[in-house]
């Protein structure tokens, strides 16, 4: 009952996120930050433009102020030190953190069209109250003054991290939270991540010259800075030795940069798409493999061009920093003294989030799976092009293997459960990483890995730049296959149902055999059935589900079937009868692809004159 009522809930709150056809909010924004090296503090001023294209409307305005988590006491540092399993990365470091090496960020003051407003900070997030209410598709314009101080690196953002990169500058300013048909997502900043409005930056970041900076967006000074983005035409650092970037971001949510005295740059354009750019710290022992970094990058995105969209900016910087790997538009942050296949790995990872959170830009907090799985899936593809290894598995067969231990862990909580309310780090990376990825494999098996595939491409292109909800993710795959697939959605998402299809029984019916399959889980699914006959010969046939209205067009690797009627939902058992007299039957199995998770596999074989369920016998060769 408790499962039951919860998945109805969460059911509801899915369908009301169709944004794909929707409104959602606009800003424009305008930063000038000036950073001291020496201090690792900064004092910035932002102009924000900020478009109400909802029907509501808006009395407050909230910010994230993410630099706050990095104070003992925060709720991250909470949660860190009382969590079953500790991200080790940060553990009891923020609790230790000095006065100095704590993070801050203030808004000192913030003003509506001249007019000063009240500010409510709430750790690392900011309520203010606007002088005159935003009506319906209005504008409005705040300018903020804010400071802060630029923590020890310890999650993501900060400086001097472990491989001694000097500043790592991710959700560093105030940042507006997303107003969309749930209302303002005003979450804290506890580990998980991110969630921005649409908006084009225009960002001057000032220090000392002797840094070169990696960013978002494209530098629109290079002539004047050079630092290997152009040969300099003269120096124009000012009288106290600092220079000032200008970077420009069109459609973009989220500005990130980093900056170190000891980068080297490189560069590699992809034939008809965005130049790529890499930074590494000047270590010789780290040459060789980032050095042979660009040429898989370049065929990393021109893979993901060709098989799931095409990649929209005109810039892509791969950036040594952070604490292991994190996306932000247009950019990453890697820790670069890695082995070769750990870098490309990490770094196509990264990348292909510029695919899922960069232009689809789903809410990650609500639904973490919609990037990090289904940019495990689409990277697990890129991965298998570019290192393609001496096996022969299918591409998506260890996250499968994966889930079918994971589903047997008692702490395995539902997808819809919120990326910060997970019992435990484990199960959020179970669901984020691997049920995400395992969602859509599993899908292909349902409706076809090409139709799969172009249902992606479906997605991608209706919507990009429009921060979709799981019901377009389905609706993207209904229109493609012209199936009904909410039970799918729903089962996956909504709970933790385990699969278990068995084969029943076999009974002679003449010169016909009648084979009987029963459903013994709860989670519903069609079938695939193979037959075996003493000759060698085996046939495959397709049992749809009724709920799918309709039934897959194209076959599961190549083989050719037979489509039987559909299962009714409702029956616990199904039977249908083959031309093929019981004493020429050798083997019968359920999913013989090897495409779904069922959790107990030794049911779904019957070799003729075993007891029903008995695995195979083993080759004897």
């Amino acid at each position: 009952m408790r499962l039951l009522g919860f998945s109805t809930t969460v059911l509801l709150s899915v369908t009301a996120c169709a944004q794909c056809s929707g409104w959602q909010q606009r800003i424009k924004c305008a930063i000038t930050v000036e950073l001291d090296v020496r201090s690792h503090q900064f004092t910035g001023a932002e102009e924000l433009v900020y478009w109400n294209n909802s029907p509501d409307t808006l009395r407050q305005v909230f910010f994230h102020l993410y630099f706050n988590a990095f104070k003992p006491g925060s709720e991250m540092d909470v949660r860190s030190r009382t969590i079953n399993d500790p991200d080790p990365r940060v553990g009891d470091r923020i609790a230790a953190l000095t006065q100095t090496e704590v993070g801050d960020l203030t808004c000192s003051r913030i003003q509506q069209d001249g007019r000063t407003l009240r500010l409510e900070p709430l750790g690392t997030v900011l309520r203010t109250v606007l002088a005159k209410p935003l009506l319906p598709g209005k504008r409005t314009t705040l300018a903020i003054d804010f400071h802060g101080q630029v923590p020890l690196q310890i999650r993501r953002s900060g400086r001097d991290n472990a491989e001694g990169v000097a500043y790592s500058m991710t959700q560093w300013y105030p940042k507006v939270a997303v107003y969309d048909q749930r209302g303002w997502h005003a979450d804290p900043y506890v580990g998980r991540e991110f969630y921005g409005e649409w908006g084009d930056y225009d960002v001057h970041i000032t220090l000392d010259s002797a840094f070169t900076v990696a960013a978002t967006g494209v530098l629109a000074n290079a002539k004047e800075i050079g630092h290997g983005y152009a040969q300099a035409s003269k120096a124009q650092k000012r009288g106290d030795g600092k220079l000032t970037w200008h970077f420009q971001a069109p459609r973009v949510h989220d500005f990130a940069w980093a900056a170190d005295p000891e980068y080297v740059q490189t560069t590699a354009q992809v034939p008809g798409g965005p130049l790529l750019r890499f930074f590494r710290k000047n270590k010789p022992e780290l040459a060789a493999n980032w050095d042979q970094l660009p040429g898989y990058m370049v065929r990393a995105v021109q893979f993901m061009d060709r098989n799931f969209g095409k990649y929209p900016w005109p810039e892509f910087s791969f950036v040594q920093g952070g604490d292991g790997g994190m996306e932000y538009p247009m950019l990453t942050l890697i820790t670069g003294e890695r082995r070769l296949g750990s870098l490309v790995g990490t770094s196509v990872h990264e990348l292909v989030h510029n695919w899922y959170y960069g232009v689809l830009a789903s809410d990650e907090l609500s639904y973490p799976w919609m990037d990090e799985g289904f940019t495990e899936y689409a990277g697990a593809e890129v991965m298998r092009d570019l290192l393609p290894g001496p096996g022969t598995s299918r591409v998506h067969s260890d996250a499968l293997n994966a889930y079918l231990r994971w589903v047997q862990d008692p702490g395995l909580e539902p997808m819809t459960l919120a990326a910060d309310h997970f019992s435990t780090n484990r199960a959020y990376s179970y669901v984020a990483y691997g049920m995400g990825e395992v969602l859509l494999d599993q899908l292909g098996s349902v409706i076809g890995d090409s139709t799969l595939h172009r249902g992606l491409r479906r997605y991608f292109k209706s919507c990009g730049f429009k921060h979709p909800g799981p019901v377009d993710v389905q609706r993207a795959m209904e229109k493609e296959s012209g199936l009904q697939l909410g039970w799918y959605f729903n089962e996956w998402i909504n709970t933790t149902r385990r699969l278990d299809y068995a084969i029943k029984g076999v009974t002679p019916k003449g010169d016909s055999t009648v084979i009987t399959l029963e459903n013994k889980g709860l989670m519903l699914m069609p079938m695939d059935v193979a037959v075996q006959d003493t000759a060698g010969k085996s046939s495959y046939f397709n049992i749809p589900l009724s709920l799918m209205l309709g039934a897959r067009k194209e076959a599961n690797d190549g083989q050719s079937w037979t489509t039987l009627p559909p299962w009714q939902w409702t029956d616990p058992a199904y039977s249908f009868t083959i031309p093929v007299p019981m004493a020429q039957l050798k083997q019968i199995d359920l999913d013989p692809f090897f495409r779904q998770g069922d959790v107990d596999r030794s049911n779904g074989t019957l070799v003729t004159g075993s007891r029903k369920g008995d695995p195979p016998p083993a080759d004897p060769h």
